[in-house]
């Protein structure tokens, strides 16, 4: 058998056929191709996963970490509820309510710490016990 060719076969082939002795280019090319693309495709999983994450880390710092926390919930169980409650979380300013209360705090213990400014003035005699009516006798007995 020699090497001619039927005479209605093509004499020069598409890109895409490979010759017998030599590599699949149109493989090679799709091969890497479902390689980007898979990586592209985890990307962006990735990012828009990570959406909650990023709107919630310029708020407060619980805020951000429940954020986090749901997030990581919602990749290890596939649960997308979790992925959603963190998003409505991200997406609403929860009021500090931490940065007034400390400072009630500080200023009642300032009030309770400072000395007053003048000296009590010394009673004269002892104090007399308060005095107490029959009526007022009779409910604490009841009591």
């Amino acid at each position: 058998m020699g090497e001619q060719l039927h005479p209605m076969a093509p004499h020069h082939l598409p890109f895409y056929l490979a010759p017998a002795s030599g590599t699949d280019t149109m493989m090679v090319v799709m091969g890497v191709f479902l390689i980007g693309t898979v990586l592209w495709v985890g990307t962006l999983y990735w990012r828009l996963h990570s959406l909650p994450e990023r709107m919630a880390h310029k708020s407060q710092k619980l805020q951000f970490e429940i954020v986090a926390v749901l997030g990581i919930i919602s990749l290890f169980t596939h649960m997308h509820v979790f992925w959603i409650a963190g998003l409505l979380l991200a997406m609403i300013d929860i009021p500090d309510f931490g940065t007034p209360l400390r400072s009630i705090a500080n200023s009642v213990e300032k009030i309770a710490d400072a000395a007053p400014d003048e000296e009590e003035p010394e009673q004269a005699g002892p104090t007399r016990p308060p005095v107490v009516s029959p009526e007022r006798e009779k409910e604490r007995d009841h009591a």
